[in-house]
C-alpha cells in the first residue's frame, strides 16, 4: 500500500459553512472521502464574518502577507469541518473578512477583492508554515485561491518550508478569473516581472486564474466533457489558448454526491421517507409541497429548479419555455437567488401563471431537499455546465433531469431516445440548441412521458440505480496527487 499523503485544500468556500454554489459541496465531500481513504486532508478557507465565532483556544498565532505597497497582518484559528475531525484553518483579517458576503453585495463585487485573496492566499502559506505541518500537495481551487500556484513558484519558490511543494488547480468554473485592472498589481504581493503575457497579464488587465495555470504542476477540472469544452474558442473564455498549451496537465474529474447528506431514505429535511423500492413517500412529499406552496393537489409533473438565479444557467429559456405551454399541464417550482433582473423576471412569471409557477427568492437548503424530493422533473438548461450536481440528487430522489447537453451534464445524463430506452439506459431528457423552443419541446415530452407511468417509472428507476459516489472520483484525485509530486 502506497503511503498516505499530507493535502492542503484551500478553498474559498466550504458546505455548510460558507456556500454559493457547488464548490462548496465538492470542498465539503472531496476532503471527507480523502479522510476516510486515510490521507491526511487540511482545509484552510477565510475567516468570514458570518462565520461561528471560535474560542481563544482555537487562535493559532499570527499570519501575514506582503502585498506590495504594505504587509498586512491577519490571525490563523484551527478548529474542524463540521460533523467531522479533518482540521481547518481559517485566515482571520476584520477589513478583508469582516463583510456580510465572501465576494460582493448584490450584483456588484468588492472593489479589492484582488486584494482580499492575494491577502488570503500569501497568508495561507504564510501561516502554515509557523504551524510546521508541511504538506505533500496545496490543492487550490477557482480564482479565489488561484494566487497560491503562482506564489509557491515565485514568492515562495526558495522559502525553506514550502520550496519543491506541488500545486493542483481546479477549474470549477472557467468563467470567473479574477480578472482586474493592471492598477491591482500593486496590492497583489507579486512582482512586476510577472505582468506579463506569458503570466499575469491578459489583454492589459491582470487575471488570476491564468497566472495559476501557467504556474500549478497540474491542472484539473470537473468532468471530463469540461475538460476539453475548455480547450475550444467557444467554451475557453479568453484562455483555451493557454489551456491548449497545458492539455498534458488538464485532467477532467467527474466531481461526486455526498449521499451522507443527499439520500431520501434518511434526509431529515422531508415530509416522508423513500427508496427506489418502495416510492409511497415521494408521492406523500408531492403532496406536501403543493399544499406548502398552495398549489392544485394536481396529477400534473412538478418541475423544479435549485439554482444560482444567472444568465449561466438558462433561467430565461425557463421563463420563456413556461409561457409556450398550456396552462395547467406542469407546475413549475424555481428557488435560488442571483441577478436582480432575473428575480424580477420570474416574480413577473409567477403573477402570469398563478396556478403553475411558484419562485422562491431564497437560499434554503431545506428547501431544497424538499423541492428535489417534491419534483418529477428537475431543469438545468445550463448554457454550459462544467460539471453540475444537482443532478446526481436529482438521480437519487427519483427526480428526472432535463439538461442541456454540455460539460458534466452530457458526461452524467442519457437522453429518453428510442436507443436508450430500448437498452435500459435513458436517465433524463437532453437538448443542444440554445433556444426556448427546444427546451418547451423537452417539457411537452416529459409530460407525455409522466402519463405513460410504466415508462416514467422505468426511467426513473435507471436514475435512482447510479451511484455517483466520491470514491471513484477520490482515486482519480490521489492518482493526481501523486503525479504533482512527482513532477515536482
Amino acid at each position: 500500500m502506497e503511503d498516505s499523503l499530507k493535502i492542503l485544500f484551500a478553498t474559498a468556500e466550504v458546505a455548510p459553512l460558507i456556500s454559493t454554489g457547488g464548490l462548496a459541496d465538492v470542498a465539503a465531500a472531496l476532503p471527507k472521502a480523502l479522510h476516510h481513504a486515510g490521507h491526511d486532508v487540511r482545509l484552510i478557507l477565510p475567516f468570514y464574518q458570518n462565520l461561528p465565532r471560535l474560542p481563544e483556544s482555537c487562535r493559532r498565532g499570527m499570519c501575514l502577507a506582503h502585498l506590495g505597497t504594505h504587509t498586512a497582518y491577519g490571525c490563523l484559528w484551527e478548529t474542524t469541518l463540521p460533523d467531522t475531525d479533518i482540521p481547518l484553518y481559517l485566515v482571520e483579517h476584520e477589513n478583508y473578512f469582516g463583510r456580510p458576503a465572501p465576494y460582493g453585495d448584490g450584483n456588484h463585487e468588492y472593489e479589492d477583492n484582488a486584494e482580499r485573496f492575494c491577502f488570503f492566499s500569501h497568508a495561507a502559506l504564510d501561516g502554515i508554515a509557523g504551524i510546521g505541518w508541511r504538506p505533500d500537495v496545496v490543492h487550490c481551487h477557482d480564482w479565489p485561491t488561484a494566487p497560491i500556484p503562482l506564489s509557491l513558484k515565485s514568492t515562495f519558490a526558495h522559502h525553506p518550508f514550502w520550496e519543491g511543494v506541488p500545486s493542483l488547480y481546479t477549474i470549477h468554473n472557467l468563467a470567473y478569473q479574477g480578472r482586474y485592472g493592471a492598477e491591482k498589481m500593486a496590492n497583489t504581493g507579486f512582482g512586476p516581472e510577472l505582468f506579463s503575457p506569458q503570466c499575469l497579464e491578459y489583454h492589459g488587465d491582470m487575471n488570476l486564474m491564468k497566472g495559476a495555470i501557467v504556474s500549478a504542476d497540474q491542472i484539473s477540472t470537473v468532468s471530463p466533457r469540461y475538460a476539453r469544452e475548455i480547450q475550444t474558442l467557444g467554451y475557453g473564455e479568453g484562455l483555451d489558448g493557454i489551456l491548449r498549451n497545458r492539455r498534458d496537465d488538464l485532467r477532467g474529474i467527474l466531481n461526486g454526491a455526498d449521499y451522507t447528506l443527499w439520500n431520501p431514505a434518511t434526509d431529515p429535511h422531508i415530509p416522508a421517507n423513500y427508496d427506489r423500492e418502495d416510492l409511497a413517500g415521494k408521492a406523500t412529499c408531492k403532496r406536501a409541497f403543493q399544499k406548502k406552496l398552495g398549489l392544485p393537489k394536481a396529477d400534473v409533473p412538478l418541475f423544479g429548479i435549485v439554482s444560482r438565479l444567472v444568465w449561466q444557467k438558462g433561467i430565461d429559456l425557463v421563463m420563456e419555455s413556461v409561457l409556450k405551454l398550456p396552462e395547467g399541464v406542469a407546475q413549475i417550482v424555481v428557488l435560488g437567488t442571483g441577478d436582480r433582473d432575473i428575480e424580477k423576471a420570474l416574480k413577473h412569471l409567477e403573477t402570469q401563471r398563478p396556478k403553475d409557477v411558484r419562485v422562491l427568492l431564497d437560499f434554503n437548503v431545506p428547501v431544497a431537499h424538499q423541492l428535489q424530493a417534491a419534483c418529477d422533473f428537475f431543469l438545468m438548461p445550463s448554457r454550459y455546465e462544467p460539471c453540475g450536481l444537482s443532478q446526481f440528487y436529482s438521480f437519487a430522489y427519483g427526480s428526472i433531469p432535463i439538461v442541456r447537453r454540455s460539460g458534466g451534464l452530457a458526461d452524467t445524463v442519457a437522453d429518453c431516445n428510442p436507443v436508450n430506452l430500448k437498452r435500459g439506459l435513458a436517465n433524463g431528457l437532453s437538448f443542444v440548441p440554445l433556444t426556448s423552443y427546444s427546451l418547451s419541446r423537452r417539457m411537452l415530452q416529459a409530460v407525455a412521458l409522466y402519463d405513460d407511468k410504466p415508462a416514467f417509472e422505468r426511467v426513473q428507476a435507471t436514475g435512482m440505480a447510479l451511484d455517483f459516489s466520491w470514491g471513484r472520483s477520490c482515486d482519480a484525485y490521489i492518482k493526481l496527487y501523486r503525479e504533482c509530486t512527482k513532477v515536482a
